[in-house]
């Protein structure tokens, strides 16, 4: 298995995950989950299903 990347593309979408209205605490992985569903951030939701430790850590320190 191939470990995941914060592609500039899942960056983006957490970016602008952040800025709805009806974001969850982003270390809710389910919400996140959820509500990149929702808004079709197809990339980060496979992120946060598939490789939840990497997007974590990005979560938490903002490394990539």
């Amino acid at each position: 298995m191939s470990e995941q990347k914060i592609t500039d593309t899942v960056f983006e979408q957490i970016m602008e995950l952040r800025k709805l209205p009806d974001c969850p605490n982003l270390f809710d992985t389910k919400a996140a989950f959820e509500l990149a569903i929702k808004y079709n951030f197809y990339e980060l939701a496979d992120l946060v299903f598939c490789d939840t430790w990497i997007y974590s850590t990005f979560i938490l320190t903002g490394e990539r």
